[in-house]
């Protein structure tokens, strides 16, 4: 039943995303962008699909169990406060595009500050910190594949059949493909997780008899600071704020600020962004919490595992398969979008814009495809060796893309900072991440925050520099 399920559920997700693609995919624009024509819903769950994806399913899980429901407040408020993001950069960047033709992050760069070395950084950055995020999905995709078919589909092996299969679909179907599948997978996902909290709640005995019974078990989990006290007032600020400045300098996420129809299409997708991620980011928490009910004393990455082993054990083996199959498409439907995104780049800013000016668009295409293909295998070689949790895999990815946000604010918004300085101010915020990361410097530099405060503080502080100069 299960291996049905998952080889039918594939099927039609790929079928699907192929359908009306090839004459739409015969220029730059309607191969790298959908011919820039998406409407709001269908432009909203592509974000959002290529957002909630591994860290979603997996991640929100087990950072529920592992602190509990003040990590819902966290993920839930500030995911939500990310769509200021979508005004903030969003919108200047779809009116540029329009304008004049963008089709990556880098190329805006380049378009509005006349610097080589910032469309190189820009692409170069966003190459290597997207990495970790998705192998972070291949990495999802391995542990759902071994958990549902109990370990006739060991992890690494699950993990590449299905970055396999995104490829293929990928190199076919470009962004309309991306697209379609994202629509499709978006709804599904919602409506899979609510029905998983119902069934597994239930099984417990109610949604209010688990989680008092959890309480009554850990209730650490229901303090304002998490399990533990893990997030003081400085974590709180800092993981609150954190997504509207990461989210946006997704290259992924980035690259859909283009494809919007007309603005008036991306501000009701930033209105829907806005309250659709307090609804969701509640589902896997609760998950987590209720599973120390049936799995008590998991440790690091074992808790990543707690949605699919509470399916497993809580519901009939169909519908646990359906909702695992629902997951491996979501986080297909990020994966895809990255490897879109990151052969795009590599094609255009770098191939392109770096001595391979004679390329016409079927080169470029061509191009394109084998870096789908190069990236897949980069990201499955980091998985093969995945971080301590999910949760850590994306947190190095995230910060570094964050360094991105102060230049592209000052770049979309102003021309009055030098090139140098914004340069400078990436160069530094990235020594700065990497630096803090490692603990290499000092923890106590931070003063309790999360490290990208302070980091971003630098920053801005550079660029502010950089005002000043051009002034004197």
């Amino acid at each position: 039943m299960i291996y049905l399920i998952l080889i039918l559920y594939i099927a039609v997700t790929f079928l699907g995303s192929l359908t009306g693609t090839r004459k739409e995919s015969s220029t730059p624009e309607g191969y790298f962008l959908a011919n820039r024509n998406l409407t709001t819903l269908a432009l909203f769950f592509t974000i959002l699909a290529t957002n909630f994806s591994a860290f979603y399913f997996l991640g929100f899980a087990g950072e529920g169990y592992r602190i509990g429901y003040a990590y819902y407040v966290i993920m839930g408020l500030g995911t939500a406060l990310a769509c200021l993001s979508f005004f903030l950069i969003g919108t200047r960047a779809w009116q540029l595009g329009k304008q004049k033709g963008y089709i990556t992050p880098a190329e805006l760069i380049y378009g509005q500050t006349g610097s080589r070395l910032l469309q190189f950084l820009f692409a170069l950055i966003m190459m290597v910190f997207t990495l970790p995020y998705l192998a972070l999905q291949i990495v999802g995709a391995g542990y759902i594949l071994e958990s549902i078919t109990q370990g006739q589909i060991p992890y690494f092996a699950g993990a590449s059949l299905l970055t396999a299969f995104t490829i293929i679909y990928v190199w076919m179907g470009g962004m309309r493909s991306v697209a379609r599948t994202d629509l499709k997978q978006g709804l599904l996902m919602i409506l899979l997780m609510v029905a998983a909290v119902v069934v597994i709640s239930q099984s417990l005995g109610g949604l209010a008899v688990a989680n008092q019974a959890a309480f009554e078990l850990q209730p650490g989990l229901f303090d304002r600071a998490g399990q533990d006290g893990v997030y003081t007032p400085q974590k709180w600020f800092s993981l609150l704020i954190f997504w509207l400045f990461c989210i946006p300098m997704f290259p992924q996420v980035f690259m859909r600020f283009y494809v919007a129809r007309d603005l008036s299409n991306l501000k009701k997708s930033a209105l829907l962004y806005a309250f659709i991620p307090l609804f969701l980011a509640i589902m896997p928490v609760m998950i987590g919490v209720m599973a120390h009910l049936s799995f008590p004393g998991l440790l690091g990455k074992e808790a990543d595992q707690i949605l699919p082993m509470m399916l497993i054990k809580h519901s009939p083996e169909w519908f646990a398969a359906l909702v695992m199959t629902g997951a491996l498409a979501a986080f297909m439907s990020t994966l895809d979008s990255q490897l879109l995104a990151l052969s795009t780049i590599t094609t255009r800013d770098l191939i392109l814009d770096l001595g391979g000016r004679a390329l016409d668009f079927k080169a470029q295409v061509k191009t394109g495809r084998a870096f789908v293909l190069v990236f897949a295998l980069i990201g499955l070689a980091i998985a093969y060796r995945p971080f301590d949790t999910i949760f850590d895999m994306g947190k190095l990815a995230f910060s570094g893309l964050a360094v991105l946000f102060p230049a592209t604010l000052v770049i979309l918004r102003t021309k009055s900072v030098p090139p140098a300085f914004l340069a400078a101010s990436i160069i530094i915020g990235e020594v700065l991440i990497v630096g803090f990361y490692y603990q290499w410097l000092p923890q106590s530099l931070l003063l309790g925050f999360e490290s990208f405060i302070p980091v971003l503080a630098v920053c801005f502080l550079v660029i502010g520099l950089g005002k000043l100069w051009r002034k004197f």
